[in-house]
């Protein structure tokens, strides 16, 4: 049983299934700034600033072919599984950023105040500005 997030040896990550791992990793770690904590053939990950239990890693898909999810959802298509919410200071900048770095712009975009884009790997993740 966990003991509050200090306790030893444990560790809460997400992890998402790419194609390549240290591509899709070197993007998120542009977009974000987040360290590198791990950099390896099947295996690279990003630590959470101010809290070195925390991270967000990045693997191969092991289980079947990789499938890019598309956007928004289809039938008979690969399905979004999860999205990556990012709070940032300036939304243009910031999809400018991204696109720059290998994003792209979604074409359906649900909300105004909401940027949906798809990394490298075709994963969306949402631009937002905090209020």
């Amino acid at each position: 049983m966990l003991r509050g997030r200090s306790a030893k040896g444990h560790w809460f990550g997400t992890v998402i299934d790419a194609p390549d791992p240290q591509a899709l990793g070197l993007f998120y770690h542009e977009v974000l700034g987040w360290e590198i904590h791990k950099n390896e053939p099947n295996e690279f990950a990003l630590v959470v600033p101010g809290n070195s239990e925390t991270y967000l890693a990045f693997q191969p898909q092991t289980s079947a072919p990789w499938a890019r999810p598309v956007w928004p959802a289809a039938d008979g298509q690969q399905q979004m599984m999860m999205h990556l919410d990012i709070e940032v200071g300036d939304l243009d900048t910031a999809v400018e950023h991204a696109v720059e770095l290998g994003a792209t712009l979604a074409d359906f975009q649900p909300q105004d105040d909401v940027r949906v884009l798809l990394d490298p790997a075709g994963h969306p993740f949402c631009l937002y500005v905090g209020s």
